[in-house]
């Protein structure tokens, strides 16, 4: 894999592109001089965690044939100082699953996020030795 970061501004304001045609807009707070033209690169973290995940609920689901009409991941993270250095590596990550659709099963549903982070989301391999990572779940049926 290959990543290419080009920088847009004076600033701090970058683009980065991958393989896709897509590209992610990455920018510093205003206090230190950034526009707010992007996210933080820490936020690129867990939204790369929440979406590694979210890729394999869905494809799982999708398998077993149950309707998603909403699909969202809330992911929070709390970053602790290191000793002697100004790095805040993530210590925890929780991501908060919210699924809303047609008869979905519960147990389909849990199972398929349990396979995500314990077998096939290389984001949550990522992390795991370095933080702790945590997930809840609301189901809701559609037009409730």
């Amino acid at each position: 894999m290959k990543v290419e970061l080009v920088r847009v501004d004076d600033a701090f304001h970058f683009e980065a592109s991958g393989s896709s045609d897509a590209t992610v807009h990455i920018d510093g707070a205003l206090d230190i001089g950034g526009h707010n033209a992007g996210v933080r690169p820490m936020e690129l973290l867990l939204m790369g965690l929440a979406s590694c995940s979210a890729i394999d609920v869905v494809l799982i689901l999708k398998k077993q044939r149950q309707q998603i009409t909403d699909f969202r991941i809330v992911a929070e993270g709390d970053r602790e100082k290191e000793a002697t250095t100004e790095r805040k590596p993530y210590r925890t990550m929780h991501l908060h699953f919210k699924l809303t659709g047609v008869g979905l099963d519960e147990a389909k549903v849990n199972r398929a996020i349990q396979l995500s982070m314990e077998k096939y989301c290389s984001a949550t391999a990522q992390f795991e030795s370095t933080a702790e990572l945590t997930h809840s779940v609301t189901i809701e049926e559609a037009g409730s």
